[in-house]
């Protein structure tokens, strides 16, 4: 079992930066995936950024590429993800997912290919 909960989220204005974290409880964190949802008022679900659990391959949605950078510190079991350059587009609930590793290939973007998950966070952002 994992426990997921992110925090972070606040108004910012359009131009700004947050990092979001996502601290998970137990002792294998360093064996599981993780990735970055978000999900604005009356829309679905979709993709932002996913991290691999060896090499720390990062995986990004055409939308944040550039912008955002998901990262991890096994040391610390906590999952970030530093988002520049804000647009008011990027307002939403921001949710974080974990899978064990063996299961994360090669949908990461899915939501579906995600066992566990946090409460989320809101980001508003302000024009």
């Amino acid at each position: 079992q994992v426990q997921l909960a992110e925090s972070g989220g606040r108004l910012v204005q359009a131009g700004g930066s947050l990092r979001l974290s996502c601290a998970a409880s137990g002792r294998t964190f360093s064996s599981y995936c993780f990735a970055w949802f978000r999900q604005a008022p009356g829309k679905e679900r979709k993709f932002v950024a996913a991290i691999g659990w060896r090499d720390g391959v990062t995986y990004y949605s055409d939308s944040v590429k550039g912008r955002f950078t998901i990262s991890r510190d096994n040391a610390k079991n906590t999952v970030y993800l530093q988002m520049n350059s804000l647009k008011p587009e990027d307002t939403s609930v921001y949710s974080c997912a974990a899978v064990i590793h063996d299961r994360w290939d090669p949908y990461v973007d899915d939501t579906g290919t995600y066992d566990y998950w946090g409460q989320g966070t809101q980001v508003t952002v302000s024009s």
